[in-house]
């Protein structure tokens, strides 16, 4: 999981999914302390309007957002998780070794991000009417009547 995790060295996400992390975070705290504070303040700049600006977003990989490589993990460990989901892989003792070893080792990755998505793609394939593929990924296609 944390290999495929990976493909977020590409892409983007809306500020409405990680607001909840540089506004208001605690009552003791604005801004996530798990983000590096410089990040987190460009972020709370880019995205402080971002419910009136619903296409807000930032790339999730703020080095290369269009370049496939392991950049995503070395910026984990610099508190440069974009998502909560991301930022949690670099400190949970379950997964940091991982996370550790790809940013380490860039070819690594790419074996196992490789290997990754083609077991996942073989894992419980519904076809025809069973499946549905997603217009947005982060929303349930609707019924046309």
């Amino acid at each position: 999981m944390v290999a495929l995790v990976g493909a977020h060295t590409i892409g983007f996400s809306h500020c409405k999914e990680f607001a909840n992390r540089i506004f208001h975070f605690s009552k003791t705290s604005e801004v996530d302390p798990a983000y590096n504070p410089t990040y987190a303040q460009g972020l709370r700049k880019l995205c402080h309007n971002y419910t009136k600006d619903p296409a807000m977003s930032a790339f999730n990989d703020v080095y290369t957002p269009g370049k496939f490589d392991n950049m995503y993990y070395k910026n984990l460990q610099r508190g440069l998780g974009l998502l909560s989901s991301d930022q949690a892989m670099v400190t949970d003792p379950r997964t940091k070794p991982f996370v550790d070893r790809y940013a380490a080792n860039q070819t690594e990755f790419f074996d196992m991000f490789g290997r990754s998505m083609l077991k996942l793609s073989l894992f419980m394939v519904k076809e025809n009417n069973d499946g549905d593929v997603r217009r947005r990924c982060d929303q349930f296609n609707t019924i046309q009547i």
